[in-house]
């Protein structure tokens, strides 16, 4: 069973068929076009038709050859049909129009009138269907809606009745006939004369009206269709623009009309095929933006320079600053509110920015943040419209997902991906990779701003992911220093306290049996029960002193750092600024064994001479501040378990730990602990102060 190609519909020797006349068509087309324009450029001035070139000789050379082009990619599609009919038409204008006037540069006027009449024939058939039919069916063969139809008709109509007004036009004034003589017409009737003006005028008013309502019909189309049909339309949109406004300003503009003609199948061939449609995004964007921008500020500008000349006559530097600084206000808001416009216009609502970011924080609202970080993942991917996004939380560019970070992906990113930062308030929290643009795509600066929108609330999602798995850590390692410290604690007072008061209490039992028998050895069996009870009366000082310094309690924690200040080692001074007493528990503790490590690090490794202890507390923190003079750091120094335990600590209070250069003459290091302090208003009714 043979298969049959979708788009040719029917045998393959029908297409091919189609494909052999849409080439003869063709080149026949540019032949005459040639040939016609070789022979108006070699007739005398005085005949010379005026504009030498129209419109026609450019749809003459190019509309039929990229007909023939899309039909032989789609056969059956009606729109190239028309394209090689319309330029075959405006073909024939051109041959025969120079015919024309060759006849009549000769003498033989009655020729050079019939063969005015086939040139108006050969207008007629371009002008309907290229500038009527051709933008209706653009891009998809198909009328925007039957609502368009009587447009259609009404089109042809007008320009089927123009023509045959010229071909039936009555004889013109030689007065007012532009060659040496006027050309006969064998069809003429006389008695239209009287209304001829009219005739035309109306008959022009109304085809330009049809021209102008064709090129509507692509905007109703651009309004209505998806963001990849939206570029597609938006190629013969830009180029029927520009084409309208050539023809309605009239023959002055006879040069860039002619020019303009031949690129329109060009941009008809990119919206029907689908290649390369992407580059007319930044094209038609920067077109509005910049003709916006041109005409508003230029009347904002003149209109209130001639406001102000008017009200403040004679100081003309007056006027002209004010007009600058009005432009200058409504400059980059007219921009925004423009580019808004053309992205709307393009693409839709759906890949807007605003809709992005809309997107992304319904998401991020309504989503906990490990599904959150999916969540925005599959929005990017899809208003980015990109083949794959991939989002790393908790890794450095360049490097892989690591074990405490966290890696979605969506989609293909390809061999070669684009990586975009993430970055919370300076803070590196991971990155994002982005594939090549899909069939979906937008142009490259509507995609940067699509990027920028999107990469602050990823980078939002990524740090409270990082957040959330700081915080599971912490509890995890909380529950784990519990459990940790509850069997030691059962260790202990199992195998220590436990053990020995067991013992005692044999002890106990055998001193009563021997004190009526032999009171001797019951006597020194109590003295080695008395001595059995100190060291218990020790291990229970030393459980309690692994919970809690018990300095803190009796000295306060001023009072304890200055007992960590008296111990062995070089001179400490204890400063202190403010009041101390009433301090959380847990911030005592944390100040305490931080100032402690740090006297100790100093007594063991510095060669100081002199240590400076601070103990600054104000409303909102308490600062610890251990300062010594001796050797400092290294460059090469790596923070050791005492620096760490300290840092750790202080973030376990939500306060900071530095370790750096004293800020002394002379080498030292300095290490500062920061703890916030509850607000009086943080304390419980009961009085208690919250946990920490």
């Amino acid at each position: 069973m043979r298969a049959v190609k979708a788009d040719g519909g029917g045998a393959p020797g029908a297409g091919r068929v189609r494909a052999w006349v849409s080439v003869v068509l063709a080149v026949l087309s540019v032949s005459l076009t040639v040939a016609g324009t070789a022979i108006q450029l070699s007739l005398p001035e005085e005949w010379s038709p005026w504009p030498p070139l129209a419109p026609d000789h450019g749809a003459g050379l190019t509309f039929p050859l990229i007909g023939a082009f899309l039909i032989a990619h789609r056969p059956r599609l009606k729109l190239a049909w028309l394209m090689c009919a319309g330029g075959l038409g405006c073909a024939v204008n051109v041959m025969v129009t120079g015919l024309q006037f060759a006849q009549a540069s000769a003498g033989d006027l009655e020729s050079a009138g019939w063969l005015r009449i086939l040139a108006v024939v050969g207008w007629i058939v371009g002008a309907c269907a290229l500038g009527i039919l051709t933008p209706l069916l653009s891009p998809d063969d198909r009328l925007p809606s039957r609502r368009w139809l009587p447009v259609a008709i009404t089109g042809v109509a007008a320009t089927v009745v123009e023509g045959v007004r010229t071909i039936v036009r009555p004889t013109p004034p030689a007065s007012t006939y532009r060659w040496p003589e006027v050309i006969p017409n064998p069809l003429a009737i006389e008695a239209l004369a009287p209304y001829q003006g009219v005739l035309t005028r109306s008959l022009t008013l109304l085809i330009n009206a049809c021209v102008v309502l064709a090129l509507v019909s692509l905007l109703v189309r651009l309004r209505h269709a998806s963001p990849a049909a939206r570029r597609q339309i938006a190629w013969p949109l830009s180029a029927f623009v520009v084409y309208t406004v050539f023809v309605l300003l009239g023959e002055a503009y006879w040069l860039p009309a002619t020019i303009w003609t031949g690129l329109l199948p060009v941009t008809i061939a990119f919206a029907v095929l689908q290649y390369r449609l992407y580059g007319i995004d930044t094209v038609i964007s920067r077109t509005v933006i910049a003709t916006g921008l041109i005409a508003a500020v230029g009347g904002a500008y003149f209109g209130t320079g001639a406001l102000a000349a008017l009200l403040v006559s004679g100081y003309d530097q007056v006027a002209g600053l004010a007009a600058a600084l009005v432009t200058g206000v409504f400059f980059q808001p007219l921009r925004t509110r423009l580019r808004r416009l053309t992205d709307v216009m393009l693409y839709g609502r759906h890949g807007q920015p605003e809709e992005l970011a809309r997107r992304l924080a319904r998401e991020v609202g309504e989503t906990e943040p490990v599904n959150a970080l999916a969540a925005v993942t599959a929005v990017v991917h899809d208003g980015l419209g990109v083949t794959g996004v991939v989002v790393e939380v908790g890794t450095e560019a360049g490097t892989e997902a690591g074990a405490a970070g966290m890696r979605v992906e969506l989609g293909t990113t390809g061999p070669d991906p684009r990586a975009v930062p993430l970055v919370w308030h300076g803070e590196p929290v991971g990155r994002m990779l982005i594939g090549p643009p899909g069939p979906r795509r937008f142009s490259a600066a509507y995609t940067e701003r699509l990027i920028s929108t999107a990469t602050v609330h990823v980078a939002d999602v990524a740090h409270a992911v990082l957040m959330t798995a700081d915080l599971q850590r912490s509890r995890e390692n909380i529950l784990n220093a519990r459990e940790e410290e509850r069997r030691r604690l059962r260790r202990d007072l199992h195998d220590g306290l436990g053990q020995a008061l067991t013992n005692m209490s044999m002890s106990l039992t055998m001193a009563q049996l021997r004190l009526r028998e032999v009171p001797s050895t019951a006597d020194r069996m109590l003295r080695d029960l008395r001595g059995s009870m100190d060291s218990v009366s020790q291990e229970v000082r030393e459980l309690v002193y692994g919970l809690r310094p018990p300095s803190l309690d009796d000295l306060g924690l001023l009072g304890a750092v200055r007992a960590l200040a008296a111990e062995p080692g070089p001179p400490v001074q204890v400063e202190v600024e403010g009041e101390t007493r009433d301090l959380p528990a847990a911030v005592e503790v944390a100040a305490y064994r931080i100032a402690q490590e740090a006297l100790t690090n100093v007594r063991k490794h510095a060669d100081a001479t002199r240590i400076v202890v601070t103990l600054a507390c104000s409303e909102h923190a308490l600062v610890v501040r251990v300062r010594d003079d001796g050797k400092g750091l290294t460059g090469h120094q790596r923070s050791g378990v005492g620096f760490a335990s300290m840092r750790e600590r202080a973030a376990e209070l939500g306060g900071t730990c530095r370790i750096t250069r004293a800020p002394l003459t002379g080498p030292g290091t300095q290490v500062e602990a920061t703890f916030p302090l509850p607000k009086p208003s943080d304390v419980g009714e009961a009085g208690v102060k919250p946990r920490w």
